[in-house]
């Protein structure tokens, strides 16, 4: 993917070799595959470097004992190992993984970066042994590895539009040269072809034929350089790691093509866009988004994993968050269900699904996740399900009477428990009564929550279920948002605001003849932290050069902002050449 990266400042942060070789690949692969485990390669002085690990025959049986994987990213795929952010990789890194239920690693790697350009293409041999020595820290934490080639797909192999003839000995050289470096390595070690392979200036038609020349030459190279690549498990992707039916289908005839049982399948979930990216209004995780996730695991299954071809998610997650170094562009509610439904969608269909991390959940300092709730979500959403509800906040007005107020429990099939604060369980019919799926709290009840009514999150409860990972529910006192006038220039605007516990959900921004106002014109609603961005310490929010820049000189455009309460503020910005006024709507 294009990468989440912290900003600037903490950057300390997808032709074939002849007939002969095709024979001698197919008869290795013929007499490989009667072999049902791999054994721990040995070293120079003959003790093996990682433990046993039995390895089923069947690659869909194998890529099955894969689930749960993780990503490595933004290290060996960046400049510089520590270039995006993230410390040297450690063994204590994979220990970690491994301790915490993971039972593969995909290692990212971009080769290019300490390759020569020309023939023959020589990659830097320190930088292989360093590769290799994180590879085997990840196989003695038992686990099995996906090796890539990632940034390589932007960097150079797209260049395959204007540059053929030059690319295509590049990545035959690139793949013969790591699969003789690891060519004695078990067959816990995959090889990936190339990361989200696109091709600009291609047609559809034409994107198709190059991604299949590349994933042909990469599995002639790999099978003709012997040892255990002759058996090894290669993982081929759709062009971009797109999971579209039609590009499943082109996939699936390159492998079908191949006659090789050993093959495995890999896209890439980001989920629905709209609510991936915070844009086009995609604030909640509703049932567009929901119905997407579905119908894009049916179709792995249906396309590959019916046929016994496995599919591996190479990389998943959402767009722009977890970020933790900007305001948090999905509501994190929604977010706990985009990911409780994922992995209950890869049990369901038999996918086995890797966790994109650049930096954004396991903290490879302190080896801590950054966010042990949303990893306990993610952590039960392997094994078992757990119960959601409409949403994770209840929003109580302070400048009115507090009543009664409503949630829906989604129960993914648990068994509601009950509401605890804490250790205290709250009473049935006294402070909250559930019928159907509707939990509603009583006014008696949140009057006690809300205590003093400061504004913002006075109280935090648990709907509990049967199984799988608490619901927390904050009781919120809130009012009406407001916005002050403020002026600056196309650099940036600040304006004044007082959210009065209220959280920024989205930005709505049109002309007064009604078209879109924005660098985003094919949706009024523009995107979270790109064009707009809350301040909650400072009290403000802040319009982004980017937004202000793209708006016509002298038409004022009208600003909705939305707040996850339901309410609004209205605001009004006109530039004129760099300067750039705010008003009150």
């Amino acid at each position: 993917m294009s990468d989440i990266q912290p900003p600037a400042h903490r950057r300390a942060r997808g032709r074939g070799l002849g007939r002969l070789a095709a024979l001698l690949t197919a008869l290795a692969v013929m007499l490989g595959l009667s072999g049902t485990a791999a054994f721990g390669a040995t070293d120079v002085h003959g003790a093996a470097p990682h433990p046993v690990v039995s390895v089923p025959a069947k690659a869909i049986d194998a890529v099955a004992q894969m689930q749960p994987s993780w990503n490595l990213g933004n290290s060996l795929d960046a400049p510089s190992e520590t270039a995006w952010g993230n410390p040297l990789t450690t063994k204590a890194i994979f220990d970690t993984i491994a301790a915490n239920g993971f039972r593969s690693v995909r290692i990212p790697v971009t080769w290019g970066t300490h390759q020569s350009a020309t023939a023959p293409y020589t990659i830097d041999a320190t930088f292989v042994a360093r590769v290799k020595q994180v590879v085997d820290w990840a196989q003695a934490a038992g686990l099995y590895v996906v090796l890539d080639a990632h940034h390589d797909s932007v960097n150079w192999v797209n260049n395959i539009v204007t540059d053929h003839d030059n690319v295509m000995p590049r990545f035959a050289s690139t793949w013969s040269q790591i699969s003789e470096a690891f060519k004695s390595e078990p067959r816990t070690l995959l090889f990936e072809s190339i990361n989200e392979p696109r091709f600009p200036g291609a047609t559809t038609a034409q994107a198709t034929q190059y991604l299949n020349e590349l994933n042909v030459s990469f599995h002639t190279v790999v099978r003709a350089s012997g040892g255990a690549n002759a058996t090894r498990m290669l993982v081929l992707p759709t062009v971009g790691g797109d999971g579209a039916q039609p590009l499943l289908d082109d996939l699936s005839t390159t492998i079908n093509s191949l006659h090789d049982s050993q093959l495995v399948a890999t896209v890439h979930f980001y989920s629905y866009y709209p609510f991936s990216a915070n844009i086009a209004g995609g604030t909640l995780y509703g049932d567009i988004a929901q119905k997407y996730l579905d119908d894009s695991f049916a179709d792995m299954h249906d396309t590959f994993i019916a046929k016994g071809i496995p599919v591996y998610l190479g990389e998943y997650g959402l767009l722009t968050s977890p970020n933790y170094f900007w305001p948090e562009s999905v509501e994190r509610g929604e977010e706990l269900k985009y990911y409780e439904q994922l992995g209950y969608a890869a049990r369901k269909y038999g996918v086995t699904t890797a966790l994109w991390d650049a930096f954004n959940y396991l903290n490879r300092e302190t080896l801590q996740w950054r966010d042990p709730g949303l990893f306990a979500v993610i952590k039960a959403s392997w094994t078992t399900r757990s119960g959601t509800a409409s949403f994770d906040k209840v929003f109580v007005s302070k400048s009115a009477p507090i009543t009664a107020e409503s949630l829906t429990l989604n129960l993914n099939g648990t068994q509601f428990l009950g509401v605890w604060q804490g250790n205290t369980k709250l009473l049935p019919g006294r402070d909250y009564t559930v019928s159907g799926t509707t939990l509603t709290f009583t006014a008696s009840a949140l009057t006690r929550l809300v205590g003093d009514r400061a504004y913002g999150t006075d109280a935090t409860v648990q709907a509990r279920f049967s199984t799988g990972v608490p619901w927390n529910i904050d009781i919120v006192t809130n009012d009406n948002p407001t916005v002050a006038a403020a002026t600056g220039t196309t650099d940036g605007l600040t304006i004044p605001t007082q959210y009065q516990g209220n959280n920024l959900a989205t930005m709505h921004s049109t002309y007064a003849d009604g078209t879109n106002a924005g660098p985003t014109d094919w949706t009024p609603y523009q995107t979270f932290n790109e064009t707009f961005s809350p301040d909650y310490p400072n009290s403000t929010i802040v319009l982004t050069p980017l937004f202000l820049n793209s708006l016509r000189d002298g038409d004022t455009a009208t600003l909705v902002f939305h707040f996850y309460s339901g309410q609004t503020a209205t605001y009004k910005v006109t530039k004129n050449g760099s300067t750039v006024t705010g008003t009150v709507g």
